[in-house]
């Protein structure tokens, strides 16, 4: 199994969940996230004031499937996420040692 954890901007994540459920992804975890990388932040005005915007708000995306679908599912992410301007996002793959459907007990890829 892999964990494939995405930082992508918050007006695609619609887009991208809709390609992830089109893909056969049952499920994902979603959290409000803030954070820099290449574009370190600019500067806004507000009320003729000038302030620094050092870190941009992000969502972040943790999915598990199965090793036979996780290249898929990156390539899905990207393709769906990417605007081809600077702070489209990141994406991880991890290894996935166990998991546990607290439910039921279903463990591995039963409980995914």
């Amino acid at each position: 199994m892999k964990l494939i954890i995405a930082a992508i901007k918050p007006f695609k994540l619609d887009e991208v969940r809709e390609a992830l459920v089109d893909l056969g992804v049952s499920g994902m975890m979603v959290t409000e996230i803030k954070g820099f990388g290449a574009q370190a932040g600019h500067t806004e005005i507000y009320r003729g004031a000038e302030y620094d915007v050092n870190f941009l708000p992000k969502m972040k995306l943790e999915i598990v499937v199965a090793d036979d679908l996780a290249e898929e599912v990156v390539t899905t992410i990207a393709k769906s996420a990417q605007t081809g301007k600077i702070g489209d996002g990141k994406i991880f793959t991890l290894d996935v040692a166990s998991a546990l459907r607290v439910r039921t007990g279903d463990t591995d890829l039963d409980a995914i």
